[in-house]
């Protein structure tokens, strides 16, 4: 088993098994020189809809952009304040910073990384004005007690679903849970484009509208513009990648499923903290996230066998150079400090093979054993 190759994930692997799908897909947009928007993108975004159980998607050209008009869409304006995890992505808070929002950063769950919602209303002022819940991995945030805390201070309850198409909350998929979801399909996503993708959720269809409009330069007629916009519109190429995924993402959320489930069984003997779902979660395992001492010493081992570890994220929000002006040192939010030293993401993507599954297992049990 010495040398055996496992990816961080195999996207080519992926378009082959569904070569023939894709293809006629691609082929059809260029048939109708239907390029950007268009039925393929409409196609995908009714289907997405049905997906995630909401009556809205308005499909957009990158998760960033789906958080940007997001917020902007829901009147988020300079000076406010939103509440969210430093356990993320920067695109999380990027948008707001440009907006000269200010993102209010409080700590996390230990077990499932997200928001711990009892550590929020001492963070809430006058200025702020909606909490940004983070479905970190595929798991999702606790959803009741963020609504709960938004509904007694008259707050926003958004969603960044970027890596949990199909998680479930108390049965409900994400993204339907609250005023918009905001979600990504960059290609290593669960449900990846074949470049930068993304889409907004909701239930609003006046919210929907804005959203419609913002991305594509406020325009209402061909040369008529009710309201400064952006170019944000999906492109149809993606929109036809995406469609036909969608077929699948169901199958291969399944086998991600029973991947981490092998992973937790076979690590159980050794000194790794694995992943932790609550009760009222299905998880997606966007990422398996284990735990270690020596964390980037093992990343290295892992690597120097041929095994695709990642750490997501190495650093959290409040320390990153680029945010440096929200005025945080370290120490301020211990428990993203503390996973942000030890987490490790192993492969998980629904190709795996039993050989390579194994051969994780077997390495680590070597270097940790």
């Amino acid at each position: 088993m010495k040398n055996l190759q496992v990816p961080t994930l195999n996207l080519k692997k992926q378009y082959e098994l569904i070569k023939p799908e894709i293809d006629s897909a691609l082929q059809e947009v260029i048939d109708q020189t239907a390029f950007i928007l268009g039925p393929a993108v409409e196609r995908f975004e009714k289907a997405f809809s049905g997906y995630c159980q909401v009556d809205e998607t308005i499909g957009l050209n990158s998760g960033t952009a789906a958080l940007q008009l997001l917020y902007e869409a829901v009147g988020i304006k300079r000076g406010d304040e939103v509440i969210t995890t430093p356990f993320t992505f920067i695109a999380t808070v990027e948008p707001l910073v440009h907006m000269g929002v200010k993102p209010v950063f409080v700590d996390i769950d230990p077990d499932t990384y997200n928001l711990d919602p009892r550590l929020i209303e001492e963070k809430i002022t006058e200025n702020t004005t909606a909490i940004m819940a983070v479905h970190l991995y595929g798991h999702p945030a606790p959803m009741d007690e963020l609504a709960e805390i938004c509904k007694k201070h008259d707050l926003l309850l958004l969603e960044d679903a970027a890596q949990s198409h199909g998680a479930t909350y108390k049965g409900r998929p994400v993204g339907g849970l609250a005023r918009g979801g905001a979600f990504s399909f960059y290609p290593g996503k669960n449900l990846g484009a074949f470049g930068d993708a993304g889409a907004v959720t909701t239930d609003d269809p006046q919210l929907a509208q804005k959203i419609r409009d913002l991305r594509d330069h406020g325009r209402a007629g061909k040369y008529s513009h009710i309201m400064l916009g952006h170019n944000e519109r999906m492109d149809g190429f993606q929109g036809a990648v995406l469609d036909v995924k969608l077929k699948h993402l169901q199958e291969w959320t399944k086998i991600r499923q029973e991947n981490a489930n092998f992973y937790t069984n076979q690590l159980s003997s050794l000194p790794v903290k694995t992943p932790v779902v609550a009760d009222y979660a299905t998880h997606v395992y966007h990422q398996y996230v284990i735990q270690v001492d020596d964390r980037d010493a093992i990343v290295e081992q892992l690597r120097e066998a041929g095994i695709g570890a990642g750490v997501h994220y190495p650093t959290p929000l409040h320390l990153q150079p680029g945010l440096q002006q929200l005025g945080y040192s370290p120490g301020d939010l211990s428990v993203s400090e503390k996973a942000a030293d030890r987490v490790l993401s192993l492969p998980v993507f629904a190709l795996l093979s039993s050989e390579q599954k194994d051969y994780v297992v077997s390495t680590l049990t070597d270097l940790l054993g």
